[in-house]
């Protein structure tokens, strides 16, 4: 006579598997969906912040001072090009760099770039030595417009394997943008 052979006790440990790697699946989504909103929330923050400024010199510190707090950053920098000037800005005030140094900075750069680094962008300064983890978004507008590069850094690693923070970082840049342009042709 034949032998029954239960396949219950497999199927049944299969199913609770299956159910734990669902769990696992819902339980990252859901940090990721909270860590994107709180994101999106910083991000409006900031540019909001931005079009309440006065002036471009506001801008200027809403962008140097209050992003960082903003954004959960270490450092950000504005690196813009003005007809035939450039400079940075930063927590520590505006120096007036050669037009070519920004220039170089934007040339291989496509509208947002996140890295980690083992030294953060020479734009960053003094605070590059830190620098473990970079943004580097294009702040494009036609000519005669002012253009650049908006830098942001943090002094830890992270992770980058994300493109909504990518999508996230190029509003923030247009935003910045449009804001400049908007002082710019006010003057």
């Amino acid at each position: 006579m034949g032998r029954v052979i239960s396949f219950e006790d497999r199927a049944v440990a299969k199913l609770r598997d299956r159910l734990g790697e669902a769990e696992s699946a819902r339980a990252d989504l859901l940090a990721f969906a909270r860590g994107h909103s709180g994101a999106v929330a910083s991000i409006h923050r900031a540019v909001m912040a931005g079009l309440e400024a006065g002036s471009l010199d506001d801008l200027l510190t809403v962008v140097t001072d209050d992003w960082p707090a903003m954004l959960g950053l270490d450092s950000v920098v504005l690196a813009l090009v003005v007809g035939n000037q450039a400079f940075r800005a930063d927590r520590n005030g505006v120096q007036v760099l050669a037009r070519p140094i920004v220039n170089r900075a934007l040339a291989p750069l496509g509208a947002v770039e996140m890295r980690n680094v083992a030294r953060g962008h020479q734009l960053f300064g003094n605070d590059a030595d830190a620098v473990r983890s970079e943004a580097l978004v294009r702040i494009d507008s036609p000519a005669p417009l002012p253009y650049g590069l908006l830098i942001l850094g943090q002094h830890g690693a992270q992770s980058l394997d994300t493109p909504h923070g990518g999508d996230l970082l190029l509003f923030l840049g247009q935003s910045l943008a449009a804001m400049i342009r908007r002082w710019t042709m006010a003057d």
